[in-house]
C-alpha cells in the first residue's frame, strides 16, 4: 500500500500548490519531449506519450514524491543509432527490455548502491546537466525554413525572442519576492502568452516545433522477430538505456532528498522506472527517466507530494486529445526563459565557492564528470568515469597510509601492529616493513587495526609466510576477522584468531 501514499490523508497535502505545480511542469515537459523525439527521428506523439506514461506511472508507484519523470533526452539519445539502423519497432522492444532490467534492479534491492557516488561526481553531474539544459534552450533561437535549412533568428524576430525570454527570466526571478502563492514559472508563461496574444506579436511558438494533437495511446506488441539474433541487437542498447535512466533517476532522487530533507526509496523508484518503461514499450512511447529540470520546477512551485506529477501527466494527455490548438500558441520564449532559470538553479554554485577548499583530486573528478556530460551527453558514462577516478584516488590515498608499529616483548617475540587496510594498493609498502632475515624466531602480525581486503593481500601474506618458513621461523597472524580467516584458509601461515574486536563491513540494507 506504500505506492498509494498519495491517498494517505494523514499527510497534509497543499492541493493548490500541487495543482499549479502540475500545470507548470506539464508546460515545461512538452517542448523537451517534442524536441528529443524529433531529434531521434520519431513522431512528436511518441515523445508526448512517453511524457504522459512515464510521469503517471512513476508518480503513483515511485519512491520519491515530488520527483518528475518523462520522455527524457538522456535515455533517447543512446537509442538514436538503433532507431536509424533498425527502426521504431526495435526501439519499443529495447524500451521494454530496459524496463525489465530496471525492474530487476529494484526487486533485488540494488538501487542502494547509488550511495557509492561521491559528492564531487554529483557536483560534476549537475553542473554538466545545467550547461546541457541551458544550451538546449539556445537551440530554440534557431528556425527551420520551408526547405529544411536551419538558421539562427535575426533582425526583429531575434530581438522579440530575446526580449520575451528576458521578460520571462525577470518574472521568474522577481515574482517570488512578491508572493509565493502561485508558481513564478506558471505566472511568467501566462503573462508572456497574454502579451503575445494581446499585441499580436509574431514570434516562435510551440506550433513551430510540431503538431501535438492525437488520440489515446494504444496497446501494441513490437513487430519484430522474437529470436536470439533480435536479443543480441537490442540487449546492449537496453542495458545502456537502463543504466542511464537509473543513474539519472537515482541521482535526481538523492538531489530531492537533500532539497526536501526527507528520504526516498531508491529500490522502489527503480521498480517504478521499470514499470513505466515497460508500459512505454507496449503503448508507443519512447521511454524515459527522471527529469532533473522539471523536478526542480516542480519543487520550486511548492510541490511535495505525488499529486502534481499525476496532474502534469493528465494535463499532457488532455492537451494531446483536445488542448493542442491552445498550447501550440504558447510562445517558445516563455518556455525557454523558464528552462534557462532552471539551468541556473541546477548549477551547483557552491562548488565554485568552495573550489579552493576542495582536494585537487575532487576538483579533477568534478570537472571531468561535467565535461563528459556536456560533450558526450552520456550521463551514465560521466558518472561511471567519475566513480572510477574517485575510487582510484581513494585506493591510492589508502595505499600510502598503511603503517606498522614494531616492538619485541619479554619473550623475544617481535610484534608488527598493522594500521590501515591491506589491499592491492598497499601490499608493496606492507611487505617492505618486514625484515625476515634479522627478525627473531617468532613473529606476530597484529591486524587489530587493519583488515585483509583482497586476493593481492592474501598473496602478499602467503609470500611473506614462506620467507619466514624458509628461514625456519614462525609467523603468526593475530586478530583476524572471520571473513579474513575464510579468505586465508589455504595460506601456509599459522593463524592465531581473535575476532571479537574486528568489525565486519557490509552495505546497509535498504528499508
Amino acid at each position: 500500500m506504500q505506492s498509494l501514499a498519495l491517498f494517505d490523508f494523514s499527510k497534509k497535502i497543499n492541493y493548490k500548490n500541487e495543482l499549479l505545480a502540475g500545470f507548470t511542469v506539464a508546460m515545461t515537459m512538452i517542448p523537451e519531449s517534442l524536441s528529443f523525439a524529433i531529434l531521434a527521428g520519431l513522431s512528436p506523439l511518441t515523445g508526448l506519450y512517453a511524457a504522459f506514461m512515464m510521469g503517471l506511472v512513476t508518480a503513483v508507484f515511485g519512491g520519491r514524491p515530488g520527483m518528475v519523470s518523462g520522455g527524457a533526452g538522456a535515455t533517447i539519445v543512446v537509442l538514436i543509432a538503433l532507431i536509424k539502423s533498425h527502426g521504431i519497432e526495435y526501439l519499443f522492444a529495447t524500451v521494454i527490455l530496459a524496463g525489465i532490467l530496471q525492474l530487476l534492479v529494484g526487486v533485488f534491492k540494488l538501487g542502494k548502491f547509488v550511495r557509492l557516488i561521491p559528492q564531487p561526481v554529483m557536483y560534476g553531474f549537475l553542473n554538466g546537466l545545467a550547461v546541457i539544459i541551458f544550451m538546449a534552450q539556445v537551440e530554440q533561437f534557431k528556425i527551420v525554413d520551408a526547405s529544411g535549412v536551419v538558421s539562427w533568428l535575426y533582425g526583429s524576430s531575434l530581438y522579440i525572442m530575446l526580449g520575451l525570454t528576458a521578460l520571462t527570466i525577470a518574472i521568474v526571478y522577481f515574482f517570488p519576492k512578491i508572493t509565493k502563492v502561485v508558481p513564478a514559472s506558471l505566472v511568467a508563461i501566462l503573462i508572456v502568452f497574454g502579451i503575445v496574444l494581446g499585441f499580436g506579436i509574431n514570434t516562435k511558438t510551440v506550433a513551430d516545433i510540431a503538431n501535438i494533437s492525437g488520440g489515446l495511446p494504444s496497446f501494441h506488441i513490437p513487430k519484430l522477430p522474437f529470436s536470439l539474433e533480435t536479443l543480441q541487437i537490442i540487449f546492449p542498447y537496453a542495458l545502456i538505456m537502463a543504466g542511464v535512466g537509473l543513474i539519472e533517476s537515482l541521482l535526481t532522487l538523492s538531489m530531492v532528498d537533500e532539497i526536501t530533507n526527507s528520504k526516498g526509496s531508491a529500490n522502489k523508484e527503480s521498480v517504478a522506472q521499470g514499470l513505466a518503461n515497460i508500459t512505454n514499450g507496449f503503448f508507443g512511447g519512447m521511454g524515459g527517466c527522471a527529469m532533473v529540470a522539471q523536478t526542480l520546477v516542480n519543487l520550486n512551485a511548492g510541490s511535495r507530494a505525488r499529486l502534481s506529477g499525476i496532474i502534469a501527466s493528465i494535463t499532457i494527455l488532455i492537451i494531446i486529445l483536445v488542448g493542442a490548438p491552445f498550447i501550440e500558441k504558447i510562445p517558445m520564449a516563455a518556455l525557454v526563459g523558464v528552462m534557462m532559470m532552471v539551468a541556473i538553479s541546477t548549477f551547483q554554485w557552491v562548488s565554485i565557492r568552495i573550489v579552493n577548499k576542495m582536494p585537487k583530486s575532487d576538483i579533477f573528478v568534478g570537472i571531468t564528470v561535467a565535461l563528459i556530460t556536456i560533450v558526450l551527453h552520456n550521463l551514465a558514462l560521466a558518472v561511471l568515469v567519475g566513480v572510477i577516478i574517485a575510487a582510484l584516488v581513494f585506493a591510492w590515498d589508502n595505499a600510502k597510509r598503511i603503517r606498522a608499529r614494531k616492538h619485541i616483548d619479554e619473550k623475544g617475540v617481535k610484534h608488527y601492529e598493522i594500521f590501515g587496510p591491506l589491499f592491492f594498493g598497499s601490499v608493496t609498502a606492507f611487505t617492505d616493513k618486514f625484515d625476515p632475515a634479522n627478525d627473531p624466531a617468532e613473529v606476530i602480525i597484529d591486524f587489530k587495526e587493519s583488515r585483509i581486503v583482497d586476493m593481492s593481500a592474501i598473496d602478499a601474506l602467503d609470500k611473506l609466510s614462506k620467507k619466514y618458513s624458509q628461514l625456519n621461523k614462525k609467523l603468526y597472524l593475530k586478530h583476524l576477522s572471520e571473513d579474513c580467516r575464510k579468505m586465508l584458509k589455504n595460506a601456509e601461515a599459522v593463524i592465531e584468531v581473535n575476532i571479537q574486536d574486528d568489525p565486519t563491513y557490509k552495505v546497509m540494507p535498504e528499508k
